[in-house]
């Protein structure tokens, strides 16, 4: 892991006068910049060739001769050839000359890799980088150790395929779209076993997917996406935050969904699996009675992130749950960073963060918002790794 003496000494270099919101221009990009120019920053977008558009055209900054924005959401754009050259010494050194503070998200982590990420990039990250590695499953010290660690709900795991005693989902990643899933459900042996010939066959997975697949008990319940925000700065009221909750859109699972059941019964006859790649999300609520359970939830991974991961987890995070009939949640996933999902409450907030904080009130803002204050009251080394 790169040392924080490094970081720290890469910060001090910095303008904090002229600090810029920098992010990977995927996943949950444009909800960071708009974030970050509702705070009153400039922001940097670092794009892949080809995959620029989005960001360097549609949604590029225009403002008037006295700064104030007119449109748009990203005021630069720093394009290379594949998104892992960000490492790149020269493209480190253009961003810290420019004074850009990083947002980490899952395509940043994905594309660069994660041992990158720890030992290479140089730029002071806004959040838990020592995280950011508890997001590949398998690891010796995964979200899995750290949920049980903290002693909070989670599917429960199945050893081997000859395990398989009802509905089992099996996690493993796509062999060809990298940063999506080559998801599974069986509920037996035989199914697992039908299942995975043809998806190997389809080129969905590998041939030797086991490796690093993870098999889980199926909870039968609706997805929620816990948007939390835990502040280190926060002194007068509580450092967590629920900002808001989403849920996603998997093709082509939703579609599949949609049929009669006598029609997915066919497709499925036919060799037709559904996949779960995410292809967009929404907002939700949760009944009121629920919300307990969720802070309790977010609580017990902060102080076991604490104890774990010194300084523990700084800034957004999403626990990923299911909700079983019983009105009990199931922690299936984790993102120590800014979650997937939140594009969606860009601009017009999340519905907690925004009754919070009585106005618009979205994770990319409230990310920003932190990073102000911490400029303000000269405490970024607090919210910086």
């Amino acid at each position: 892991m790169i040392s924080r003496e490094e970081i720290l000494a890469n910060l001090r270099r910095y303008d904090l006068g002229k600090i810029k919101v920098g992010v990977v221009a995927s996943h949950s990009a444009l909800d960071t910049c708009d974030g970050a120019i509702s705070e009153g920053f400039r922001t940097v977008a670092v794009c892949q060739k080809g995959r620029d558009r989005t960001f360097a055209n549609y949604f590029r900054t225009q403002r008037d001769t006295s700064g104030n924005v007119l449109r748009g959401v990203v005021d630069e754009t720093v394009q290379v050839g594949r998104f892992k050259d960000i490492m790149l010494p020269e493209v480190q050194r253009s961003l810290m000359e420019n004074n850009v503070l990083f947002v980490p998200n899952r395509s940043f982590v994905s594309y660069s890799g994660i041992d990158a990420v720890e030992n290479r990039f140089e730029v002071p990250i806004v959040g838990s980088r020592n995280l950011l590695r508890s997001e590949e499953r398998g690891d010796e010290r995964d979200y899995y150790w750290i949920l049980e660690k903290a002693g909070l709900p989670f599917p429960k795991k199945v050893e081997k395929p000859e395990d398989i005693d009802g509905l089992t989902i099996v996690k493993v990643h796509h062999k060809e779209k990298k940063l999506e899933r080559g998801f599974f459900t069986a509920k037996d042996y035989e199914q697992f076993a039908d299942k995975s010939a043809e998806l190997i066959k389809q080129g969905v997975i590998e041939e030797n997917f086991l490796k690093e697949a993870r098999m889980e008990q199926y909870i039968i319940g609706p997805v929620f996406n816990l948007d939390f925000f835990r502040s280190p700065l926060e002194e007068r009221g509580e450092q967590l935050e629920l900002l808001g909750v989403d849920w996603r859109f998997e093709s082509s699972l939703d579609g599949y969904c949609r049929l009669p059941g006598k029609q997915q019964v066919e497709l499925e006859e036919d060799g037709i699996i559904p996949e779960y790649t995410v292809c967009g999300h929404n907002s939700a609520t949760l009944r009121e009675s629920l919300l307990d359970k969720a802070f309790e939830m977010a609580e017990k991974y902060i102080e076991a992130t604490k104890k774990y991961y010194n300084p523990g987890i700084i800034g957004p995070f999403c626990l990923q749950t299911c909700v079983d009939k019983d009105l009990n949640f199931h922690i299936y996933d984790v993102a120590p960073r800014i979650g997937g999902g939140t594009n969606v409450h860009m601009s017009v907030g999340h519905p907690y963060g925004n009754t919070l904080w009585r106005k618009e009130m979205s994770t990319g803002r409230r990310l920003s918002a932190e990073i102000r204050r911490a400029v303000e009251q000269e405490r970024v080394d607090e919210i910086v790794t």
